[in-house]
């Protein structure tokens, strides 16, 4: 998903887990995130498995989806 590029708190390499969006500075992947609330677990439970990502890149990430999210919808 090309759209990701415009999100400041994530990045990719093809050398990093196979190109996968990760949060920028870690090898933690965007979609752990997704999974993690999708599965129950709050934000802050989040951050405490995940030390490595700071609470601002997950803010950052939710808020570019919702952002991507309500675009796509519009006429």
């Amino acid at each position: 998903m090309k759209y990701w590029e415009s999100c400041k708190a994530v990045e990719r390499h093809p050398e990093k887990l196979g190109g996968t969006w990760v949060f920028r500075g870690t090898r933690v992947p965007v979609s752990a995130l997704f999974e993690n609330l999708r599965d129950g677990a709050t934000v802050e439970q989040f951050l405490t498995w995940f030390p490595g990502v700071e609470r601002w890149k997950v803010e950052a990430a939710l808020d570019h989806e919702v952002k991507a999210l309500t675009e796509s919808v519009r006429p």
